[in-house]
């Protein structure tokens, strides 16, 4: 209960923070005011509600669903290294915005998100069919094998693309780095459906997930079908991961921090570790994005480049423990 009220806190002050720290600082009573009497004459009003609150609302999207989903593919794969990029998620969506900014010539915000959800989702179920899902055979190690390919083939293709057209490079620079500086024009309302939809998924799905971690002959034991339980789980991972991207880009490494955090707070019951794993990453995202805006202020730094500054350390300890010998 401690710790349920410690992690409410903290995500609380983290809002807080998101909506009062800008340009121009706001007090606490001027976001209640903007809220319970919104007033369309008063530009701090007008500021939290047309932008930081989007904001606000992008960051919990992305933060929760990285962290849930996250916390859904380390247990299917049972590899404390995984992460939703495991999947080709990332690699899929940016292969689609660039294809998609090619073909259209649009580059606005709102059109590269609407490609990049099912850039996203197609990218997951190719790993799933190449995995061997469509046969019952996609185990951790196949998964992960084809999640590899996968992302290298993609990136490879959106290489060749942004060196052969010098158009698309602007687009590709801008999109590939994870932000939340442009929410207002992202679809929130519709992803935030969509990223609900996976997470009540994979909380529904979570007792049957912690059996298939077990093994699959174990599994099946139990009177579980791992083919349909990985369906399943990497469905709502996509739905999370892909509604994350489209609101606000790939955003490295949040899925590899939050799920052994989650796991110290909540232990190994894995619904209790996906609730705790939303709040963590919305956290952790929100908090990376004030920093964001405070380091280089009036300027910012995207928050894709501060997860990837906290989390890359992080991969690297986490591998380091992983070695045979090393100490724990």
């Amino acid at each position: 209960m401690k710790q349920t009220i410690g992690l409410c806190i903290i995500l609380l002050i983290a809002i807080a923070l998101t909506l009062g720290i800008g340009v121009r600082d706001v007090t606490l009573m001027d976001m209640l005011q903007a809220f319970i009497a919104f007033d369309p004459t008063n530009p701090v009003h007008v500021v939290i509600h047309s932008v930081r609150t989007p904001r606000l609302v992008a960051a919990l999207v992305a933060g929760a669903g990285l962290g849930m989903a996250g916390t859904v593919i380390q247990s299917l794969t049972r590899n404390p290294l995984a992460d939703p990029g495991i999947l080709g998620v990332n690699s899929g969506a940016a292969f689609a915005v660039v294809v998609g900014a090619l073909l259209t010539g649009r580059s606005d915000s709102g059109w590269m998100s609407a490609m990049a959800f099912p850039g996203a989702a197609l990218a997951a179920i190719s790993v799933f069919m190449l995995g061997g899902g469509a046969r019952g055979q996609a185990g951790p190690v196949r998964l992960a094998l084809a999640g590899t390919a996968l992302n290298a083939l993609l990136l490879s293709l959106v290489s060749a693309i942004v060196l052969a057209r010098n158009e698309t490079l602007e687009i590709f620079r801008f999109w590939v780095t994870g932000s939340l500086a442009q929410a207002d024009v992202r679809p929130l309302a519709g992803m935030s459906v969509t990223a609900a939809i996976g997470a009540a998924l994979a909380l529904l799905l979570a007792p049957r997930i912690e059996a298939l971690s077990l093994g699959s002959a174990l599994a099946r034991g139990l009177g579980t079908k791992p083919a349909r339980i990985q369906f399943g789980a990497l469905l709502a991972v996509t739905l999370m991961t892909g509604s994350a991207v489209a609101v606000a880009g790939p955003i490295a490494f949040l899925g590899l921090l939050v799920p052994p955090l989650a796991r110290r707070v909540a232990g190994h019951a894995l619904r209790r570790e996906l609730l705790a794993s939303a709040v963590i990453g919305a956290s952790i995202l929100l908090y990376a994005d004030t920093a964001g805006r405070l380091i280089l202020a009036p300027s910012e730094i995207r928050v894709g480049i501060m997860t990837a500054l906290i989390g890359a350390p992080m991969f690297i300890f986490i591998a380091r423990r992983l070695r045979p010998g090393a100490s724990t």
